[in-house]
């Protein structure tokens, strides 16, 4: 299918909300989504671009739940070898690919480095079998095909690995993201489709027909406490974490329900866990994690513990932090790392579908629909790399209860032909070039931190570009504040952003890996903000409030969870 050339890119402001507001109470759209985490805004993508009209709401910022807080890969699923998971594995084996080709930028080849260790879960045999099958399975070649290495070839590969235990390794290939970015850039292109999508809009309750079909959703506007309906033909529940609570509304939870876990990953600074790239080690219960260099820090995750508190405050225990620590100890040597080297720390919940008898880590990772007799489709379980898979199957759902006149216009879908960022950048050849580029260009600007360059193209692509332009306006301030003020205005002007939290940590993820800046910068953003955006007093007690709290659970260790 030939695709439709997006020649100008449609705002997405938070600037616009009275517009986008009018529009969703005065429209009967094709598709509503609830929730807008990575598999909302793929069911959007696919949906809008297939010709649908879509709305999705979302009750918080974009990417606010688990799809901000993976381990930040779009990775094959190696470990689902071991639950015999073959269709997952190879479903995210070749979608990782793909979604590399959508946006170079943002999802980079990550070489992972798997070291076998004396009385370790993985033997040579098993490892070089499993990689194998791996490639197989996600259609690897070239100089991505795994490789085992003898133990003086692991030890350069990374010296801090414990020499004594170590007998050699596998190297593979992977890819790694910024999953709130990229959950962005799929809702941003939605929106070029003609997608109305809305954050900080809650449904509160569903109001059905006659024939006990859902009518209507019954929402509220946070911002301004005002409510109103949305309606619309058919009715998706993407909400993550929150699916349970959306089917009680619609009083259709079933034998089937939710089992949610909790992932912790803590940030050290890069100085603190030098390792020369990634590694992917087990720990004596037999679980998989992960250390990853990014940029000026190292993080490692992740933990897998069934979780029953609150949803809303999610938050890392001692016990969470200290088993990270342990591990990474006893796999790096010499460090000796401890609570007060981690500078920040994320946790995320996983929706995965209740199994009896099964622990936390043996949960499969698949994706499930369900179907109530109001008409909701709800899809829970998946992974962030499955995303376009996922909104395939859902919209094979959907399309059962369009009316003859909307499934005419419901073409193929084609998302694997759409580039997620616009301007496009097509490979990784070009990323390094641009990335060289606005080198320069900060350099005339005395901003010589090489982190400055690799950051604004890894986060923003080249519409890095606008942002500079932007700084060049401002007069006052250093170059760092002129810098980062411009990347406020860009978000608000083109990525919806509403508040401190959807700029410092789903915007630019500075809460965990530069949360030194969001001090340093809060009252500067602060202040544009309330210019931009027109906070009153009450607002702006809000907004410090909730950066607060966001800071000290990402820096507090606590005794329990929330209950």
């Amino acid at each position: 299918m030939k695709m439709k050339t997006q020649n100008v890119v449609k705002r997405f402001s938070a600037l616009d909300r009275e517009e986008q507001l009018h529009k969703i109470k005065t429209t009967h759209f094709d598709l509503i989504i609830i929730g807008g985490g990575v598999t909302g805004a793929g069911i959007a993508l696919d949906a809008s671009s297939r010709g649908l009209n879509v709305c999705l709401i979302e009750k918080n910022d974009f990417a606010s739940g688990t799809s901000n807080k993976s381990t930040k890969l779009i990775h094959g699923g190696l470990r689902y070898l071991k639950q015999f998971e073959i269709g997952l594995v190879r479903e995210s084996g070749s979608e990782r690919a793909i979604v590399h080709k959508l946006a170079p930028h943002l999802v980079v080849p990550e070489k992972m480095l798997l070291p076998l260790i004396k009385g370790g879960t993985y033997g040579k045999w098993m490892t070089s079998i499993g990689l194998k099958v791996y490639d197989l399975l996600a259609n690897v070649g070239g100089q991505d095909r795994r490789r085992m290495l003898g133990k003086k070839k692991t030890l350069l590969k990374e010296p801090l690995l414990n020499a004594d235990s170590v007998l050699g390794s596998g190297y593979y290939a992977e890819y790694r993201t910024d999953d709130g970015r990229l959950t962005l850039e799929i809702l941003k292109k939605a929106n070029e489709f003609g997608a109305t999508i809305l954050n900080y809009c809650e449904m509160n309750s569903l109001d059905y027909n006659a024939n006990a079909r859902i009518e209507k959703l019954n929402c509220t506007d946070h911002n301004t406490g005002n409510t109103f309906q949305i309606k619309g033909t058919a009715y998706v529940s993407a909400a993550g974490p929150w699916v349970d609570t959306v089917r009680k509304k619609d009083n259709s939870i079933n034998n089937k329900f939710l089992h949610l876990t909790k992932g912790i990953h803590i940030v050290f600074p890069y100085d603190k866990l030098p390792i020369k790239q990634s590694v992917y080690f087990d720990v004596e219960d037999g679980r998989m994690i992960f250390a990853i260099p990014r940029g000026k820090t190292t993080y490692v995750g992740t933990t897998d513990t069934n979780y029953y508190g609150t949803l809303n405050r999610v938050v890392a225990t001692k016990a969470d932090a200290e088993y990270l620590l342990k591990a990474t100890n006893h796999t790096f040597q010499g460090l000796n790392l401890t609570l007060d080297d981690i500078e920040s720390n994320w946790i995320g919940l996983r929706p995965l579908i209740h199994e009896v008898g099964k622990d936390p880590s043996e949960l499969s990772r698949k994706d499930e629909i369900f179907l109530s007799k109001s008409g909701l489709i709800s899809i829970a379980g998946g992974k962030l790399t499955g995303y376009r898979k996922m909104a395939d199957r859902v919209l094979t759902a959907v399309s059962k209860q369009l009316t003859p006149e909307q499934k005419s216009k419901l073409k193929r879908s084609f998302t694997k032909k759409i580039p997620l960022v616009t301007p496009v950048i097509k490979t990784s050849k070009e990323v390094v070039a641009y990335q060289d580029e606005l080198k320069g260009q900060l350099a005339e600007m005395e901003i010589t931190d090489p982190y400055m360059s690799w950051y604004l193209c890894t986060t923003y692509g080249k519409n890095a570009d606008l942002i500079l332009d932007k700084k060049r306006t401002f007069k006052e301030g250093s170059a760092q504040e002129q810098l980062i003020r411009a990347e406020l205005w860009y978000c608000i002007q083109h990525e919806m952003t509403n508040g401190l939290a959807d700029f410092f940590v789903r915007r630019t993820a500075r809460l965990y890996f530069d949360i030194d800046s969001v001090t340093q910068f809060m009252e500067i953003i602060l202040q544009d903000c309330i210019h931009y955006l027109d906070w009153d007093e009450k607002r702006i007690a809000l907004e410090q409030k909730t950066m607060t709290e966001l800071i000290q659970d990402a820096t507090v260790y606590y005794d329990k969870e929330f209950e």
